[in-house]
C-alpha cells in the first residue's frame, strides 16, 4: 500500500519529496558535533537551512553516533530549546530529535512540530503519551538497543524483513497509546545496529517499507556506508556519495531524506523530481 495521492505529513504534501535538514546541537555527533554549540551560531544555521531548502530542520542535542553516552535531559534541553524557540518564531518548521519525554514536551511548548525519536519510542516509558497528548506528528526509527549498544545487536537473518516487522510493533505501540496513524512516519534507521552490507540491502529493500502506508523517512547522509562504497574516510567529503544514496532512496519510496547537506540535496531533488515526473 503506497501513499494516497494528497497524503500530507505535518502539514506537508507529500506529492513531491521533502527534505529535513539536520542541525545538531551537540559536542560530539559523528560528522558536525561541536560546530554548533553556540545557539546563536546553531539559530543562523537553522535559518540557513530553511532559505536553503529544507522543509524540515531536526534539532538534535544528545549525539546517537555509535558508542555515544545519554546525557541529562535538562542537559539536553538547555542545548536545544533556546534553539528551537529562535527557529519556531522564525516561521521556521522544526522537529525535535530527542528520545527523552521531558525533553519533547519542552520542545513542543517551545514550538516545535514533529518529535523525531532515534528509539521509536521505546527509551522514555513516557514518550508515546507525550506524543499522543500533542497530537503531533512523530518519526518512528528503526534501532535496537541504545547508541551505546546497537552494534552488538546487528544480527538479522533477513534484514529487510526484520526492520519491517519490528517498526510494524513500533507502529502498532504508537497507535495503542493514542498516535493517530496520519501523524505517524517510519524510518529504516540507516547506520543503526546495521553493519556491513544491511545498510544497502534495506535501501534496496525499500520498497517493502514504503508499501506499509506510512512516509518513509531517510537518513543516509555522510554515513559510513557510503564511506566504505566509495573509499572516503572523512564524513564531511561524502557529498557525492550521499546524494546518490539520496536519489536511490527517493526512487524506491522514501518521501523525506534527512541531510546535512541542504541546498545540494534541495537541488538534487528538485531535479530528479522534475525528471521523475
Amino acid at each position: 500500500m503506497m501513499l494516497s495521492p494528497g497524503t500530507h505529513w505535518a502539514e506537508l504534501a507529500l506529492d513531491q519529496p521533502r527534505v529535513m535538514g539536520v542541525l545538531n546541537v551537540t559536542p560530539d555527533s559523528f560528522s558536525d558535533g561541536g560546530r554548533r554549540m553556540n545557539p546563536d551560531t546553531a539559530i543562523a544555521a537553522g535559518l540557513a537551512m530553511a532559505a536553503d531548502g529544507a522543509d524540515i530542520v531536526d534539532v538534535g542535542g544528545e549525539s546517537a553516533r555509535p558508542g555515544a553516552s545519554a546525557i541529562a535531559p535538562d542537559q539536553e534541553q538547555d542545548r536545544i530549546i533556546p534553539v528551537i524557540r529562535a527557529l519556531a518564531a522564525a516561521s521556521v518548521r522544526v522537529s525535535v530529535d530527542t528520545r527523552n519525554a521531558a525533553t519533547m514536551a519542552a520542545a513542543l511548548a517551545a514550538g516545535a512540530a514533529i518529535v523525531n525519536d532515534v528509539s521509536g519510542l521505546t527509551y522514555d516509558k513516557q514518550a508515546a503519551a507525550v506524543v499522543a497528548e500533542h497530537g503531533c506528528p512523530v518519526v518512528l526509527m528503526h534501532m535496537r538497543g541504545t547508541p551505546a549498544s546497537m552494534n552488538a545487536l546487528a544480527h538479522y537473518g533477513d534484514v529487510v524483513a526484520e526492520v519491517r516487522d519490528e517498526l510494524l510493533e513500533r507502529v502498532a505501540a504508537a497507535r495503542q497509546a493514542g498516535i493517530r496513524a496520519e501523524q505517524i512516519a517510519i524510518d529504516p534507521g540507516i547506520g543503526f545496529a546495521k553493519l556491513g552490507d544491511q545498510s544497502p540491502a534495506l535501501l534496496r529493500g525499500l520498497p517493502v517499507l514504503a508499501n506499509l502506508g506510512y512516509p518513509v523517512v531517510v537518513g543516509v547522509s555522510r554515513k559510513i556506508f557510503i564511506g566504505r562504497l566509495s573509499h572516503e574516510s572523512r564524513p564531511d567529503h561524502r557529498l557525492g556519495g550521499s546524494l546518490a544514496a539520496g536519489l536511490f532512496a527517493l526512487a524506491r519510496g522514501a518521501s523525506i531524506l534527512r541531510v546535512h547537506d541542504v541546498r545540494e540535496t534541495a537541488q538534487a531533488v528538485r531535479v530528479w523530481h522534475s525528471l521523475s515526473g
